[in-house]
């Protein structure tokens, strides 16, 4: 059985919360359990649409499917069954609730002056090492994220998704603002201090992540550079994504980031016989 890559994945994050509002909300209510806003309801109606219509090429192509992954918090879910609601049934493969995209865990009930002070600490440590105490660090998120991205792969190995042969496949992952840009270092490659200088998604914003000519996957397809520098990409995260979307499968990606290891690398080898000794007088 022949696999089908993806057209697009598309990483969208949940509309506002009662949480983004309100502090205090997490005093009471688990976090898995904070409902949209009116307002993230209608964002995510409105980012339905806007999906719909690069899916659909601007209502130009009929021949498409799409499959959601969605973390089980009820502000997700609900975000996707408001999205849901600008796609026709003939065009929606499935849905899936997929736990390991949920939201960084922070702890259980939230005290709102207490979480000010931890963030507060963690801006001076670092976000991607620091671990919230009874929670998680990005770290933690991106171990779990790498997870599923393995099985991400299985599903598409194995055509699970079932999409027809001339059909294009978009796989719709709605989640929160930490794990999709966790997701976007993981396959990107992305280092810990790329990381470290990324804006937050809004909410019910959305990344395209469109198949190039060469069978990568890049954000410069779909988005500008304006968009990306908005993100807080760097001028070479963004040179990158340009050369993904052209660039064949076979480039080896490790070389981007060699000058962050290394100050300087000898271009000479052993063949030219002017090699150093190895260390300790070991042969």
């Amino acid at each position: 059985m022949s696999r089908t890559l993806p057209k697009r994945i598309i990483l969208v994050r949940h509309g506002e919360s009662a949480g983004n509002i309100d502090g205090a909300a997490y005093n009471s209510i688990p976090d898995n359990k904070i409902p949209l806003t009116q307002l993230g309801i209608d964002q995510a109606r409105d980012a339905g649409t806007q999906i719909c219509n690069v899916v659909s090429q601007g209502g130009v192509s009929s021949n498409w499917k799409v499959y959601f992954y969605v973390s089980p918090y009820l502000r997700t879910r609900s975000t996707l069954r408001e999205i849901g609601r600008a796609f026709p049934r003939k065009n929606v493969i499935g849905a899936r609730e997929e736990c390991r995209v949920r939201e960084q865990d922070f702890g259980n009930f939230q005290i709102e002056e207490r979480m000010k002070v931890i963030k507060e600490t963690r801006e001076r440590f670092g976000r991607f090492f620091y671990r919230f105490p009874e929670g998680e660090s990005a770290a933690d998120v991106y171990d779990r994220v790498s997870i599923f991205l393995e099985s991400l792969w299985r599903d598409i190995d194995m055509n699970r998704h079932h999409p027809g042969p001339s059909e294009e496949l978009n796989l719709i992952i709605i989640s929160h603002g930490l794990a999709l840009r966790v997701f976007m270092m993981k396959w990107f490659k992305w280092t810990v201090e790329e990381f470290e200088v990324l804006n937050n998604f809004g909410n019910c914003e959305f990344r395209v992540m469109e198949l190039g000519s060469g069978g990568d996957y890049s954000l410069a397809i779909h988005h500008s550079d304006k968009e990306m520098e908005e993100w807080g990409l760097t001028p070479s995260m963004i040179a990158d994504q340009h050369s993904r979307a052209q660039a064949t499968r076979d480039v080896n990606w490790s070389e981007r980031n060699l000058g962050t290891y290394f100050d300087q690398l000898s271009n000479s080898s052993s063949e030219d016989g002017d090699a150093s000794p190895p260390p300790n007088g070991l042969h």
